[in-house]
């Protein structure tokens, strides 16, 4: 079973499966009985049923011997394979490629598409384009009551499967298409509900830090004027003095680390308000960058005259982090991002001078796409695009902002540019 170990998000969920099987194996009977005793043909009754009848013992054992709620890739196939099979044998009994419900074959392989791996996929479509030739030159006729049997010329007979397969291969490539999308977007917002988690995190130890640099901000400047205080008393006092100088010079730096605790230095009590500006989120992140980062950081909110404050959103937060994360990666020596505003909108720029965004993915819009893929794949591993501008993106958006890319006619880097409707960020 080696050979069909994969990821976990190929899987089928069993009571789905389940209740599609019983569906199934209800219609069977009942065409078996219609045709058997309403339309009285002549065929293999008992052969059937038997083979319907042991259907459900395994649907039986699947719903009740099986306790995962998801079966995995190989359960999976080895049960749509057995489905395969199922359904050959019975029309092996009535008609073969003739049986006018021939195309039901197709369900097990198109059902994998959407959920299962590519090479089971494969594996299932090879074993029903083996299942129809074969039904096409082996099978019992389904005979009408009269004993005249379905005739078909050589000709159409030989078209039937052909035209089944061509079917098959386009509805197997298209769901496996759709299904791998969805995968992808699945890892892609997993990985937004872990980043989330974390920048909660973050933000809670953040709001603790700036609570305890406030609240300890004063006991620690009593310390610093009684030693200073007691600098000037005793200061003549060689021993004493030394020590004192000691206390001093690790409170002022005890008042240092205090100060980087707080994302809002100098004025401690604003970073615990939770109503903030679009202004307060950028100058709250670029203070961070600040603090690791070389480059210039240049932020213009001349144009900025927007008073809405919003309700501190941690989407909002991950979503510019990243993108002024970003720039600053990927730029040479300067960061610029403007804040402008008028009766309307309000809308940040975010321009760098690093390479720029590849031209490919900027013609075809794929930006902001999960696990996108450029003309030069070197660039995505480069540039770091795919996945987490995509979570940037999907959580502004989320926030009601429309995100645009494109490369700056001034520096030639990349330049996000994010825009508000002043109606929405009321919303927020």
């Amino acid at each position: 079973m080696e050979f069909f170990k994969v990821s976990n998000l190929y899987s089928l969920n069993k009571s789905t499966y389940v209740n599609l099987r019983w569906i199934a194996y209800i219609g069977q009977i009942s065409a078996i009985l219609i045709v058997q005793f309403f339309f009285e043909y002549s065929f293999h009754y008992f052969a059937c049923i038997s083979i319907v009848s042991f259907s459900i013992l395994t649907n039986l054992v699947l719903q009740f011997k099986i306790k995962n709620n998801q079966l995995n890739n190989s359960k999976s196939t080895i049960y749509l394979t057995y489905d395969i099979f199922q359904l050959g044998l019975l029309f092996f009994f009535t008609g073969g490629v003739t049986n006018p419900f021939i195309f039901l074959i197709l369900i097990p392989a198109v059902f994998s598409s959407q959920y299962l791996h590519f090479l089971s996929s494969t594996i299932l479509v090879t074993i029903i384009a083996v299942v129809l030739i074969v039904l096409t030159f082996f099978y019992y006729d389904l005979p009408h009551p009269d004993e005249s049997h379905f005739h078909v010329t050589e000709h159409y007979l030989y078209a039937i499967p052909i035209s089944i397969i061509i079917g098959l291969i386009f509805l197997v490539y298209f769901g496996f298409k759709f299904g791998e999308e969805s995968r992808i977007r699945k890892k892609a917002y997993d990985k937004i509900q872990e980043l989330m988690a974390k920048e909660n995190e973050l933000l809670s130890l953040g709001g603790q830090a700036a609570a305890a640099a406030h609240s300890l901000g004063t006991p620690l400047s009593t310390i610093l004027l009684t030693a200073k205080e007691l600098k000037k008393e005793y200061g003549n006092q060689h021993k004493i003095s030394k020590d004192l100088d000691l206390l001093i010079g690790q409170s002022n730096r005890c008042r240092e680390i205090l100060k980087k605790l707080s994302l809002n230095p100098s004025i401690e009590d604003e970073f615990l308000n939770i109503n903030l500006s679009l202004n307060d989120y950028v100058n709250e992140i670029v203070r961070s960058f600040q603090e690791i980062s070389k480059k210039e950081f240049i932020i213009n909110s001349e144009n900025y005259k927007n008073p809405i404050n919003t309700n501190k959103s941690v989407e909002i937060v991950y979503g510019l982090r990243n993108f002024i994360g970003n720039a600053n990666k990927f730029s040479n020596k300067k960061i610029e991002i403007f804040l402008y505003s008028n009766k309307k909108s309000t809308n940040i720029k975010i321009r760098d001078d690093g390479p720029g965004f590849p031209k490919d993915l900027i013609d075809k819009h794929r930006l902001g796409e999960p696990y996108i893929r450029t003309a030069d794949q070197r660039n995505i591993l480069k540039y770091g695009l795919g996945l987490g501008t995509f979570i940037g993106k999907t959580l502004l958006e989320k926030n009601f902002a429309n995100i645009s890319f494109n490369n700056s006619l001034v520096t030639g880097g990349a330049e996000i540019l994010i825009k508000w409707k002043n109606d929405d960020l009321i919303k927020i």
